[in-house]
């Protein structure tokens, strides 16, 4: 009897811990039986094996390219139980790489003017171009230069007549522009040119406030008259001929060429009926899909934002689904794009760059939110909204995680485009990733439906790079309640209070993060956020902005040459906004109403807290005494004896931001910590750095002199740094009147003025040779 419990036990165990291993070579050959010495050639035929068993299976990926024709896709049937896992993953840490395109054989021929062409004689599409791993550009005008502020270089000549004359056959060629508010991007592809010489365009569905293409900032490309210059491609269908021009260096008899033939290479296919469980992705390298910029044409509910529901990798019915230290890397669309119903599915250790959209994207069914929207203006009367909270069906994402991802170099294409994006899901935790060098947001939420995330431990900077009225962390709250005019809006929150948290069923909470946002603000909460707790951030350049809504609570958080931007409240927002550093006056915009309770709060001198306190908060806030530990590491927590001590404010760690992995860690690039700009402490003949420039009080009667100034006031300009910002708006001796629509007759009041800009663009007055002149001015420094 002893033992047959002892075999009985035994067989338990060895059934408990069963796990069988197929392998898979780029080398290897279907009829094989998948072992390591006789590997499978394709990832099907493992899928197809792996169905035939029971317990946990590991498809073991031997080193090489696995160039697909079609995706890889997970169906319910590859799942296993709970308890069991089925593992797609790098074999001993061999080099694996899992690619959307095609490498093509060609046989090359100059053409002219280091131009060289070759036939192509696949029938395949053409929109992007790798030599020897390396995107090359499609021929545009102007070329493409990294150092141009948007979108790789623009033009306003770019469809001059003139320049559309000189194009035989634009047709297929696209155009790319920003919105005319900077508030993301648009598209058109060119069908054709009409009678009048005139390009028929189509497009421009990219935005959900559309407003056609700004006036100057816009390109054109795939255009053949434009392939003028190294990197540069045009592939012309009709003929089937591929131009290139390559750079010195490149041997095309040996050059690897490819062209990326698919938008998704992973696809988990499930429903919440029948979802796909259980399933890992390990150790893998994705890459090379195509842009999907054409395809974005959903609107998500009111927000700015509409959508391509793809990605390299698609989860879509999914459960207990995982991505772990993978590397996703030149992709032309979104990297991994969360869709409909998915639960309990994490992203941990994977390295995401050279994006053509957004990073990861959480995307639910709109037919699970109660009375939507689709634009900005549109509105459901008042009486047909239904009251009842919460979603009406569970077809989103929750209860997911992204944790400990480096994420950079993100929306090549598409500007409206994020680290993070959330919309129409519930309980997504953002956890220890590094964001930046993206065009907007670096993590943006874009409704209140449903709540319940945790923002926490990010490190997110070099945001809003490529548009404006922005920030590192960005939201909206247009939720059933919100009605575009403001008046309107007031009353319906001022009467029927509860409709505002009828989407936003959970707080969202930000806390202990790190960001930092020079063209916007560090932390934005724009129109209708709501039932926000914001604690515990350090903000190192924008401050935090909270829009009109209700239920917010900002606590313990230092904002570092910026601070408090209260705009346009509700008389009964209920906002909370206590024990915080800020290192400068508050900036309100038409407040009326100052919340619930905002008080216990540290100012850097008296002058910012008496402003304070003469709009009746503040009662019992501190100023001065501010001492950092050693700001210029980039450690901002209080020294005993700090004034903030008293009336609340508790450090918070300062080395905890960002990812954890040695190997993310050591490839990350590091956020500037800047200066802190002291205000109180400015005196009468000190000389500061603005946009390059060295600039001081205008105070002395030799300087009135000298500059034909009426009075002593304003701030001088002394000296110009070549090649700064300042050097293309400011001359020598010029004085500062104003900037952003502010008086600024000392450097304090400049400082000032320059941290209410939002955006890079900003209006300066200036007295020049007996004038007065206004500008626009660009803060970006060259």
């Amino acid at each position: 009897m002893r033992n047959l419990l002892l075999f009985i036990c035994l067989f338990w165990a060895t059934s408990l811990f069963a796990q069988t291993n197929f392998y898979v070579s780029p080398k290897g050959n279907d009829v094989n039986q998948g072992t390591l010495a006789k590997p499978f050639a394709t990832i099907k035929m493992a899928q197809l094996e792996a169905q035939k068993v029971t317990g946990s299976v590991v498809i073991y990926l031997l080193e090489g390219e696995y160039h697909l024709s079609q995706p890889i896709v997970f169906l319910p049937e590859d799942s296993r139980k709970e308890g069991e896992t089925l593992t797609l993953r790098n074999y001993d840490n061999h080099k694996v790489t899992i690619s959307g395109g095609v490498v093509l054989k060609l046989n090359w021929k100059k053409y002219k003017d280091g131009i060289w062409q070759a036939k192509v004689s696949q029938d395949l599409l053409f929109d992007a171009l790798f030599v020897n791993g390396q995107l090359q550009r499609m021929a545009r005008y102007p070329n493409y230069d990294s150092t141009a502020h948007y979108l790789g270089g623009t033009a306003a000549d770019a469809l001059s007549k003139e320049r559309i004359a000189q194009w035989k056959a634009p047709e297929g060629g696209y155009v790319h522009a920003l919105h005319p508010s900077e508030w993301g991007d648009i598209h058109y592809v060119i069908k054709g040119k009409n009678e009048k010489g005139e390009l028929d365009l189509e497009g421009g569905w990219q935005n959900n406030r559309p407003m056609g293409m700004h006036q100057k900032y816009y390109f054109v490309e795939n255009i053949f008259e434009e392939l003028d210059t190294v990197n540069e491609w045009f592939y012309d269908k009709k003929s089937g001929v591929l131009y290139y021009y390559p750079p010195k260096g490149i041997d095309l008899r040996t050059a690897k060429i490819e062209v990326p033939q698919l938008a998704h290479l992973i696809e988990f296919r499930g429903s919440e009926a029948n979802p796909v469980q259980n399933i890992t992705l390990t150790g893998i390298k994705l890459t090379q899909t195509l842009r999907t910029f054409m395809q974005n044409k959903e609107p998500l509910l009111r927000s700015d934002w509409t959508i391509c529901r793809g990605g390299a990798v698609l989860f879509d019915g999914a459960v207990n689904c995982n991505m772990k230290n993978c590397s996703l890397v030149d992709l032309g669309g979104n990297a991994v794009f969360f869709n409909k119903f998915n639960r309990d599915c994490e992203v941990s250790g994977c390295l995401v760059s050279e994006i053509g959209a957004s990073a990861f994207c959480f995307v639910g069914d709109p037919d699970a939110v109660r009375s939507p929207n689709f634009k900005y203006w549109e509105f459901t009367p008042l009486a047909q909204i239904d009251h009842t909270p919460g979603p009406k069906n569970n077809n989103y994402p929750a209860n997911c995680t992204l944790f400990d991802n480096l994420m950079f170099d993100l929306g090549l294409v598409e500007k409206q485009s994020a680290g993070v994006e959330l919309s129409m899901c519930q309980s997504i935790t953002v956890s220890h990733n590094t964001i930046y060098d993206v065009p907007r947001a670096g993590i943006n939420v874009s409704e209140g439906t449903w709540g319940g995330h945790v923002i926490e431990y990010n490190d997110v900077f070099n945001t809003v790079k490529e548009s404006g009225d922005h920030g590192s962390f960005n939201s909206w709250g247009r939720d059933r309640y919100w009605h575009p005019d403001k008046r309107i809006l007031d009353s319906i929150v001022y009467t029927q209070y509860d409709m505002t948290m009828l989407d936003v069923v959970k707080p969202i909470v930000i806390r202990n993060n790190r960001m930092r946002c020079d063209h916007g603000w560090d932390i934005d909460l724009d129109d209708g956020s709501s039932n926000y707790q914001i604690y515990n951030n350090l903000c190192l350049n924008g401050g935090i902005k909270l829009r009109e809504g209700v239920n917010r609570i900002v606590e313990n958080n230092i904002m570092i040459n910026n601070s408090f931007h209260p705009h346009v409240w509700f008389k009964n927002s209920n906002d909370v906004f206590r024990y915080n550093v800020v290192t400068s006056g508050y900036m309100p915009i038409n407040i009326s109403n100052w919340g619930k309770e905002i008080d216990y709060n540290s100012f850097p001198d008296s002058v910012s807290l008496q402003e304070a306190r003469s709009r009746g908060t503040d009662k019992n806030s501190v100023s001065g005494n501010q001492n950092f530990e050693n700001p210029q590491k980039g450690d901002f927590r209080l020294k005993s004896g700090s004034a903030a001590l008293t009336v609340g404010f508790k450090n918070f760690a300062m080395d905890s931001f960002g990812v954890v992995s040695p190997a993310l860690k050591a490839i990350s690039k590091k956020v500037s910590i800047p200066e802190v700009i002291a205000l109180h402490k400015m005196e009468s003949n000190e000389v500061i750095d603005f946009m390059g420039a060295k600039v001081k009080n205008l105070n002395t009667l030799g300087e009135r002199s000298a500059t034909g100034m009426d009075a002593e006031r304003g701030v001088l300009i002394l000296e110009i740094k070549p090649q700064s910002a300042a050097s293309g708006f400011f001359q020598l001796n010029d004085v500062i009147l104003s900037l952003n629509g502010k008086q600024t007759n000392r450097v304090r009041d400049l400082l000032e003025a320059r941290m209410s800009v939002i955006g890079s663009t900003t209006d300066v007055v200036v007295f020049r040779n007996q004038k007065v002149i206004t500008m626009r001015i660009d803060l970006i420094e060259k």
